[in-house]
């Protein structure tokens, strides 16, 4: 199957962001010698990916390997939608890597779809990317300066380049010596003919781990629940600022990065992000948002409540710890209508407050003339919050108590979330009174950084926390956002 020449014409016009979203989740696999299934590799990886859909939903891409070459497709839309059974039977390779994508840089268009597939000198190769670099858009600038040219607007395509740059390949190992240059938070898979490498940055920013499959393969996945679906075993994390590679042989490593640097995981990764059914830095999700509610109820309790209720669906967890601890009934009263897609930020409230209206089914006679405590994972713009906040208002609930299982989120994120800019954080500026009033609730309480790092069995030092505190563990240099390279280029076409 060729693969498709991904040149980016007039970039399209910019949209704005929305709430929050997914990055992206990275899949490989590689060993899978059946001669009486010879997709079997991007089968097994179409179903890791399937597993992953939470964390992008935007495109998604697989390529494979027969040993000698690289074939592969990527598209716009979700995993199932992409592959359809005709075609996943067409791509026969004993190995494969795939991806699903939310953009954090560049925009949402196929070109910028992952595995991004590209051939130079020393071959060809695939690579699949969560996180965000932040010293891409310098390195673009220097290589577009010597005259390379980019197909995709996206920070991964700086990687090929590297690898494919003369000073970089002559060095004894190239992808060691091109990671050391990368700044910023990255999980990275590289498919070559004759190997996977896996890598983490230096700080393990982003998760990634090393799993098993009963017959003898190995897999590496960004969360544990892409093994629970093909019934592979956890074997361990991939190491920040290690690089472990599968073949023929197995299983070896080697370090780019020093082992004792200090680490700075993604703590929103346990608030939001990750599956509840997996098993992130040796602690499991569910369990840990639980204990989230827990703290938060023994923070900011609510004793005149009626009831606890969780908006769905990355509320449910830490509501139902709320519950426990404060011995208040549960009641899933907001039902989310699965059928409506993702919306992106409509131009006015009274818009936001209709598609509410059609994502979210409330049980009325759950909510009316009830005192209730809603319990929610996090605000950040607060505009379909407030539409929320509304939604049960409408219902009839006498009191609101909005309960928070994170601090309040009031700067930008740089390494792999699509936060928006400070100034359209809702916390930016504001007391938690202020916001109270802004959301139309009767009291809004959000969970301690300390109640929520302790729960999640991490710590200042080794988390990273800049969304709440302000303070990146990687430096940010430039000043840059997530249509840097567009609005570049549409600076060249006008």
């Amino acid at each position: 199957m060729p693969v498709p020449l991904r040149v980016l014409e007039r970039p399209p016009s910019l949209p704005d962001g929305e709430e929050k979203k997914e990055k992206c989740g990275v899949f490989g696999i590689w060993g899978t010698h059946q001669p009486d299934q010879p997709d079997a590799a991007a089968q097994v990886t179409f179903a890791g990916l399937y597993a992953q859909q939470h964390r992008g939903q935007e495109s998604a891409g697989i390529a494979v390997t027969d040993g000698h070459d690289l074939m592969g497709h990527a598209a716009m839309g979700l995993v199932n939608q992409v592959f359809k059974p005709d075609l996943l039977k067409q791509m026969h390779g004993h190995a494969a890597v795939g991806h699903v994508r939310y953009s954090t840089t560049g925009s949402s268009q196929v070109c910028n779809a992952q595995p991004l597939l590209q051939r130079f000198h020393l071959g060809p190769v695939a690579i699949a990317h969560n996180g965000n670099l932040i010293n891409a858009s310098r390195l673009r600038r220097e290589y577009e300066e010597e005259g390379a040219i980019f197909q995709t607007s996206t920070d991964t395509e700086v990687i090929v380049h590297m690898l494919a740059r003369p000073r970089h390949a002559a060095k004894a190992d190239p992808l060691a010596h091109v990671l050391q240059h990368l700044q910023g938070a990255f999980s990275l898979v590289f498919l070559f003919p004759d190997r996977i490498e896996a890598a983490r940055d230096p700080l393990g920013i982003r998760p990634m781990s090393l799993g098993q499959l009963p017959t003898g393969e190995y897999v590496v996945a960004s969360e544990t629940c892409a093994f629970d679906a093909i019934n592979a075993a956890f074997v361990r994390d991939i190491e920040p600022g290690e690089i472990v590679t599968l073949d023929d042989r197995g299983v070896t490593s080697r370090r780019y990065d020093s082992p004792d640097r200090v680490r700075a995981r993604c703590a929103f990764e346990h608030v939001y992000f990750a599956n509840p059914a997996s098993v992130l830095w040796g602690r499991n999700v569910h369990r840990v948002r639980e204990t989230m509610g827990r703290r938060l109820a023994q923070e900011a309790p609510a004793p005149e409540a009626d009831c606890v209720m969780p908006m769905p669906d990355s509320g449910r967890s830490a509501a139902l710890g709320f519950a426990k601890e404060s011995t208040l009934p549960f009641e899933e009263a907001i039902v989310p209508n699965r059928f409506v897609g993702r919306t992106f930020i409509l131009p006015s409230q009274g818009d936001r407050d209709r598609m509410v209206s059609l994502k979210l089914n409330i049980i009325g006679e759950l909510i009316k003339d009830r005192e209730i405590v809603v319990v929610d994972d996090s605000i950040v713009r607060g505009t379909t919050t407030l539409s929320k906040m509304r939604a049960l208002r409408r219902a009839g609930a006498r009191k609101i108590h909005l309960r928070i299982s994170c601090p309040p989120i009031r700067h930008p994120c740089y390494y792999g979330i699509d936060f928006a800019d400070n100034k359209q954080l809702i916390a930016t500026g504001k007391t938690q009174d202020e916001i109270a009033d802004a959301l139309e609730v009767d009291s809004l309480h959000y969970l301690s950084l300390e109640g929520m790092l302790d729960a999640a069995g991490l710590s200042e030092q080794n988390a990273c926390t800049a969304c709440w505190t302000g303070e990146y563990r990687v430096p940010v240099d430039e000043t840059y956002g997530k249509f840097s390279f567009e609005r570049r280029q549409l600076k060249m076409f006008s």
